[in-house]
């Protein structure tokens, strides 16, 4: 039996998506991880590859869709920021406006036997029948200057650059396009969400108070102003003499639509222009009230371009397909949870961690995935990526890799990867004569006992949040107790909706990751 996945469930799924965002009960964050994904002189284990930070061949492995797969990337986690309404948009692909370009016009009815012309695509949504202009103003196109005659229609001469709320020519050239203003994006939008891949639209359209956005979506609705059908478009202008000018209704399952048609001497019809758009109409048939019969050959085919919705700009995300969804975030020094000095390979989204030994729900903007230790007497700088350990008082061992080393605060931050604690290969299970001692994951202990490779113990008398490094008081943004601190979530709490590897990207405090993530339904 056939069936299909129609472009309306993936459109409803970004809007549940952007919906469950802005929902105050829910916590979404950005998260990086992985700072050792080592190298062919490095490897080190379980879910890495030896070329993964090559730096003649950095080939990351590809994400593994399973449940032990996103355990590891809780493992290797080292911080995460918050996604707010602010940092999260619908985005569509960037088709900017080039004087010269043919675009397709809007239709209702592309399809595999009915394909854009320009474009050759059987979905609306792959079609060129959209522009962003140099003032990152949002057309659509609603004529081309296509017919049954001239199927392509003509290029485009001169740039829509208005805002009028009525459809409209962009200039004096006669290039036949009739443009719909839609939106322009917001500066905030332009400096977050810009690229050269995709438009940004704006959050909120059905519901915003914005005064731009408002008088857009109420002009588009034909429930108040009967304007849904704005082209009727002449597949082929018939002939016999039979056809006259004059205005004529649309037929079909909607209401009050009319459009004026010119004939030219041979009664051909040449031009259509909708003087009443009307209202619920899913199709149309335009009555043109001609008497007696008409061969074939000369019968004209006039169809009314059905909007979306209730009429043009009353509902963007479905007049644009808007099945994707940008996520930003900033990862900078303004907080110790984003370490400076560490590496990371991988990034990824969390739903609704929970806090480090409570049900609670993360709610802070930023948190810290990695266990902290305070040093004191440290003999050699500790190096992001090595392993270090601890024998404990019950004569076992704890380990974990490196993920930052402060040496102004002398504030450790680890993360306890489950290759350590696979001696045999650092990979799988494999048997191993050291099984009892390494196969258990162990936390560290507030004790005098050193911490290997590097020398140094815990700062067993320190506890609080704060230090002072030279006459000036320094957050270290966890809770030290003892010298130790806990990370703040729950890593095995929370549902990883987004993962990806990439090259290794080593961080610094002169710089800002920007990190975008795409998400398609």
């Amino acid at each position: 039996m056939a069936a299909v996945v129609t472009d309306q469930f993936r459109i409803q799924n970004a809007n549940n998506f952007i919906d469950s965002v802005l929902n105050a009960n829910n916590s979404y964050y950005v998260f990086v991880g992985l700072s050792n994904p080592g190298s062919t002189n490095n490897p080190v284990g379980f879910g890495r590859t030896t070329t993964w930070g090559n730096d003649l061949a950095p080939l990351p492995d590809n994400p593994i869709d399973n449940l032990q797969y996103l355990s590891h990337y809780r493992d290797t986690a080292l911080y995460g920021k918050k996604i707010t309404g602010e940092n999260v948009r619908r985005v569509i692909k960037k088709i900017t406006w080039t004087s010269g370009t043919r675009y397709d016009m809007y239709r209702h009815d592309y399809s595999v036997k009915n394909r854009s012309v320009n474009s050759d695509r059987a979905r609306l949504y792959d079609s060129n029948y959209y522009v962003i202009n140099s003032d990152y103003r949002v057309y659509i196109c609603l004529y081309n200057g296509s017919s049954g005659d001239n199927p392509q229609g003509n290029t485009s001469k001169d740039e829509p650059i208005f805002t009028d709320l009525e459809p409209s020519s962009a200039g004096e050239s006669g290039d036949g396009y009739i443009w719909k203003y839609l939106f322009t994006i917001a500066p905030s939008d332009v400096i977050k969400f810009d690229s050269i891949e995709y438009i940004v639209l704006p959050n909120n359209w059905s519901t915003s108070n914005d005064y731009q956005i408002r008088s857009v979506r109420d002009a588009g609705d034909s429930r108040v102003n009967n304007n849904q059908i704005k082209i009727v478009y002449i597949e082929d202008g018939g002939g016999g003499g039979v056809y006259q000018s004059g205005t004529y209704p649309i037929l079909g399952d909607g209401t009050g639509g009319e459009v004026n048609i010119t004939v030219d001497s041979s009664g051909k019809i040449t031009n259509t222009r909708v003087v009443n758009g009307g209202k619920n109409y899913t199709f149309g048939i335009v009555d043109l009230k001609r008497s007696g019969t008409i061969s074939a050959a000369n019968r004209a085919k006039l169809i009314p371009i059905i909007p979306p919705s209730r009429g043009h700009g009353y509902d963007i995300y479905t007049e644009l397909g808007a099945d994707k969804v940008m996520v930003y975030s900033r990862f900078d020094d303004s907080t110790k949870d984003f370490p400076t000095d560490t590496k990371f390979a991988q990034i990824g989204i969390i739903k609704n961690p929970e806090r480090y030994e409570s049900s609670d729900l993360m709610t802070s903007s930023n948190y810290s995935a990695l266990g902290a230790i305070k040093l004191q007497s440290v003999v050699s700088t500790p190096v992001v990526g090595t392993a270090i350990t601890q024998s404990r008082s019950d004569g076992r061992q704890a380990s974990g890799y490196v993920a930052s080393y402060d040496s102004t605060t002398g504030v450790l931050k680890y993360y306890q990867d489950r290759s350590l604690y696979f001696p045999a290969n650092n990979v799988d299970q494999l048997d191993s004569n050291d099984i009892t001692n390494q196969g258990q994951v162990l936390d560290f202990e507030s004790s005098s006992e050193s911490i290997a490779p590097f020398g140094g113990s815990v700062a067993i008398a320190f506890t609080g949040s704060t230090t002072t490094v030279n006459s000036k008081l320094v957050s270290l943004g966890v809770t030290f107790t003892s010298g130790l601190a806990n990370p703040e979530i729950n890593k095995s709490t929370g549902d990883i909706i987004y993962i990806d590897n990439r090259s290794l990207v080593s961080r610094d405090s002169r710089q800002k990751e920007d990190i975008k993530i795409i998400l398609e339904f």
